[in-house]
């Protein structure tokens, strides 16, 4: 891919499914793909999927951006109980899948968000330099899982003020964010500034493509805790963020990581139309950036 800091368009692809998806959507034009697990790489062997995927990017252009375990390291309970053993597969094999990210949630103790520091800077401070031997970098995804900044199951990583007490518990410089404005957005959080502010401090490592579609008029007659949904999740070119603007500020930040579309969740373009709606996304995304890298004249 050519170009100066041009920033790749890729999407999520769920690691056990990845052998079989990404060759069948790798032609739709996708650069970069994410892959992720949920709470567990489970039986997946990463020597051969690492092997795999080699082999069906080998004549493309695209990447493997990231790896991504989702669960609760911190608690370890019940389906969470391989979330930190997952962590630690993941940051080994990350090189060998040509990327050197590994994402996920934080996870949580129970009580308020300030009650989970001390095992977060415990757990990811060892994970953190299990990562620094390989040359790897630990982002952390802004989604609230329904909690909130007194109670919550799964990560504390959701609001701005906590990635603050995040950094300062743990100063480490390969831990970032894996950021994405539809999470801030579901919290009523204007998610350009924010951009703008956080660029500045190096600590957006990776951008999800996911937006969200806000119904003002629901909040201004019912507030947020009523009986009407008052937001919802998006693929990008259906939402409300400004996604120019987006990925104006990631570069004039310095980033030059990819923007990864997080689909299945937007309430149209789903089920049938699924790719439909990522394709759009894809293309949408790329117009945003500019459209393809073309050199200036000699």
């Amino acid at each position: 891919m050519d170009g100066v800091n041009q920033i790749r368009i890729g999407t999520l692809v769920k690691g056990d499914q990845a052998v079989r998806v990404i060759p069948q959507i790798l032609e739709h034009g996708f650069e970069s793909f994410s892959l992720t697990f949920w709470q567990t790489t489970g039986t997946v062997n990463l020597d051969e999927l690492s092997r795999q995927m080699e082999n069906i990017l080998s004549e493309s252009d695209a990447v493997i951006s990231s790896l991504s375990i989702f669960g609760n390291p911190l608690t370890g309970h019940g389906d969470n109980a391989d979330t930190l053993a997952s962590w630690e597969r993941l940051i080994d094999k990350a090189r060998s899948f040509g990327t050197d990210l590994v994402t996920g949630f934080t996870g949580r103790m129970p009580g308020a968000i300030e009650d989970s520091l001390p095992k977060y800077a415990e757990v990811f401070g060892e994970l953190a330099k299990r990562a620094q031997d390989r040359g790897v970098r630990i982002a952390f995804e802004n989604c609230d899982m329904g909690g909130t900044w007194e109670h919550g199951d799964w990560n504390i990583a959701h609001n701005p003020l906590a990635w603050t007490h995040m950094f300062e518990a743990l100063p480490a410089d390969n831990i970032g964010l894996q950021w994405e404005p539809c999470h801030q957005m579901v919290s009523l959080i204007d998610p350009i500034p924010q951009l703008k502010k956080w660029i500045k401090t190096g600590k957006i490592f990776s951008v999800h493509g996911k937006d969200a579609t806000i119904a003002w008029d629901v909040v201004r007659e019912h507030g947020i805790h009523g009986p009407k949904q008052f937001v919802w999740h998006r693929t990008p070119g259906f939402g409300d963020t400004n996604w120019t603007d987006v990925i104006s500020i990631l570069r004039n930040g310095g980033y030059e990581g990819s923007i990864d579309i997080e689909g299945f969740h937007d309430p149209v373009y789903r089920d049938a139309l699924e790719m439909t709606g990522q394709v759009h996304g894809l293309n949408y995304l790329k117009r945003c950036r500019g459209g393809d890298f073309i050199p200036n004249p000699s």
